[in-house]
């Protein structure tokens, strides 16, 4: 069998050297062909919460040949269409992609694949480039877990394959209501991802001061808001039902909510989202697809979601240059 990471950043990097370490062969495919110089000379090397270097086969895409029973996409999405129809080629007809990305990436992949070869996936952990070949784990080891779902009621044959593949690394979560389980990822994106970005922190620095965990706790709400009225089950995260915790209708639930957020978050405080990391580098970020995905959603069923518009225009002026990731955004949503 074979299996590549395709867009191995500091997620795909990192899974992939545990995947190597569990001793099974997965190829690391990315575009910057520095980062893929440093795996090929020294390895992945995985800082942070753990440590530990491992020998990685990488290369570039344009070194890509025959055919692949596994790919796991963890590319942005700007460019889906073309980089998934580019993957049908190399993809075994018994294939099947797995995407990683955040937002509802599934249902575009599955009208170019078929529904029965695309897999969806999250992650409840994060990490970072620190520089070529070298990512840090942002989040505790205990943290580590994933979840697995399909949006076909006939699952891949080779399901099975990838949660033992996962399991290498950590917690595999299969999850029946898969819509449920991409919404419980995008609340968490749009609020915590979404002001990581737009303050210019991690996640914890995010929910720590009063006026920015707020703006943290409006945009969680109006992720739950906007799945009531879509009918849509938010699943719970790591054990934990985050509707529960989080949502509220009164004073009382509404302090409890502000108060638990930084306690929510601890595990990943250290977390600097990718949608950071992109507009610290000058790149264009998912913010459509995260943040936008919500207010998206929140129009078609007809409820307002302010702050995540918000994030949306904030996030655009950085990425045109008229706005920086800073706290003084604050003023924005005011």
């Amino acid at each position: 069998m074979r299996i590549a990471i395709y867009g191995a950043g500091s997620l795909g990097t990192i899974l992939g050297a545990y995947i190597n370490k569990g001793g099974v062969p997965v190829e690391l495919i990315n575009r910057n062909k520095a980062h893929v110089e440093a795996l090929q000379k020294k390895g992945a090397q995985v800082v942070g919460t753990v440590q530990f270097t491992q020998t990685v086969i990488a290369y570039s895409p344009e070194e890509m040949s025959g055919q692949y029973d596994i790919f796991f996409l963890m590319t942005k999405q700007q460019q889906n269409a073309e980089v998934v129809q580019m993957l049908k080629k190399y993809l075994a007809s018994d294939g099947v992609l797995v995407t990683f990305q955040n937002g509802l990436p599934e249902v575009g992949i599955a009208d170019i694949l078929g529904e029965e070869r695309v897999l969806g996936c999250t992650v409840a952990w994060g990490a970072t480039m620190k520089e070529s070949g070298r990512c840090e784990l942002t989040s505790e080891p205990d943290a580590l877990s994933f979840s697995l779902g399909a949006i076909s009621e006939k699952k891949s044959k080779h399901f099975a394959k990838v949660k033992e593949l996962l399991e290498m690394m950590g917690t595999v979560d299969v999850e029946e209501n898969f819509l449920g389980t991409r919404w419980s990822k995008l609340l968490i994106n749009s609020a915590f991802s979404g002001m990581s970005a737009v303050l210019g922190c991690t996640f914890g620095e995010a929910a720590k001061p009063r006026e920015s965990r707020r703006i943290v706790q409006a945009l969680i709400k109006e992720c739950i808001d906007v799945c009531k009225v879509g009918g849509i089950r938010i699943e719970p995260v790591q054990g934990k039902d985050i509707v529960k915790l989080l949502d509220y209708t009164n004073p009382l639930k509404r302090a409890f909510s502000f108060f638990i957020i930084p306690i929510a978050i601890r595990k990943h405080a250290k977390l600097k989202a990718s949608m950071l990391q992109d507009l610290e580098k000058g790149k264009l970020t998912e913010v459509d697809a995260i943040n936008g995905a919500v207010s998206d959603y929140g129009r078609k069923v007809g409820c307002p979601t302010p702050m995540n518009d918000r994030v949306v225009e904030i996030i655009h002026k950085i990425e045109q240059g008229i706005l920086y990731p800073s706290f003084d955004n604050l003023q924005y949503f005011m």
